[in-house]
């Protein structure tokens, strides 16, 4: 992004109780339309490794923490349903695990990666439509990272801060496309 357009000064990270883990796959950590290297610039408590490259295998630390609830945020046939009931069923902080990629990049990550296997999968409840525009959405319902994340966070951290999120990644998105022309 042009530096006159750059969204840092938009960003204020916000303190959370939520742990969010970013697996990335190797081919989007240099795509300029990926979305989850902003949450950097939003939250305090995110991280993120790169999945795919060779003799490098993912390690995630601290998933098996007893003081912790541990999921992964994929619509898969099994997931359950992140809402307040979730939330309510169990009050021990919650560590996000986020697979990024396209989709059929993202689907495999925690089918691939061991640590990932086991963990229990959530889905974010029916919303509106994505306002990502940057990249072409295959699938009905599907949304950038970012904007997943800011959604999961709406439910695990409270409103005001998925409208926060929402908020700087709009004015990602319209700066970006400002950039190509549109």
């Amino acid at each position: 992004m042009h530096t006159d357009l750059c969204v840092c000064a938009l960003a204020s990270q916000q303190a959370i109780a939520t742990r969010v883990v970013v697996v990335m796959h190797h081919r989007e950590v240099t795509k300029t339309s990926a979305t989850a290297r902003l949450l950097e610039l939003a939250i305090d408590r995110v991280e993120f490794h790169v999945r795919g490259e060779l003799d490098a295998p993912v390690e995630v630390a601290g998933l098996d923490d007893p003081a912790r609830r541990a999921v992964v945020l994929f619509p898969a046939d099994d997931a359950v349903l992140l809402d307040a009931a979730f939330v309510a069923a169990d009050p021990r902080p919650v560590t996000l695990v986020v697979p990024d990629g396209n989709w059929r990049q993202a689907s495999r990550i925690p089918k691939r990666e061991p640590a990932l296997a086991a963990l229990p999968r959530v889905r974010l409840p029916d919303d509106a439509p994505t306002r990502y525009r940057l990249r072409a959405e295959p699938k009905a319902g599907g949304l950038a990272t970012f904007e997943a994340v800011a959604r999961a966070l709406g439910v695990l951290e409270g409103p005001e801060l998925r409208a926060r999120l929402e908020q700087l990644f709009d004015a990602m998105v319209e700066r970006t496309l400002s950039t190509r022309g549109r």
